[in-house]
């Protein structure tokens, strides 16, 4: 199976899940750049405000979702919800199976059904919180995701 890892990251928090779950898998890997700043406290408010109102943003990536038979997407949670450029990302593409993935401090709130609704149902979710990240203690869940999705 020809797999692919999609992910937006702020602060590497997703990255790392995302670099991680490519490295396991030994599939390729690419990042979603969004074209708004997203930098600096302003950034980190017009992020929040525009996830919470589903607001679409212009984005950069480069390989094409239908070339590969699952797609492993990652998120931030950003204001209880999917970050903007995965947002328009799901909205834009058509998969043939897909994976979520996502990092959060508080908790990923409604972000798995969002995605859902925006594209098709999961093979596999997985949700890792930031703390366990900085922590390390997200093993276990990444590996019971790995196993969903082989």
């Amino acid at each position: 199976m020809k797999a692919l890892i999609v992910y937006y990251s702020r602060t590497g928090n997703t990255e790392k899940i995302a670099k991680e779950i490519s490295g396991n898998l030994k599939v390729d890997i690419d990042e979603i750049i969004d074209m708004t700043n997203r930098k600096g406290i302003i950034g980190w408010l017009r992020g929040g405000r525009d996830a919470m109102k589903n607001i679409l943003t212009e984005i950069k990536n480069k390989k094409n979702p239908l070339r590969y038979d699952l797609v492993i997407i990652g998120t931030p949670i950003w204001a209880g919800t999917l970050c903007p450029a995965v947002r328009t990302y799901l909205s834009k593409n058509k998969f043939k199976k897909i994976a979520f993935f996502c990092t959060f401090g508080g908790n990923p709130g409604k972000s798995f059904e969002e995605m859902e609704k925006l594209s098709k149902k999961p093979v596999a979710k997985l949700g890792i919180k930031d703390t366990d990240i900085k922590k390390g203690t997200y093993k276990g869940l990444l590996n019971d995701f790995l196993k969903k999705i082989r």
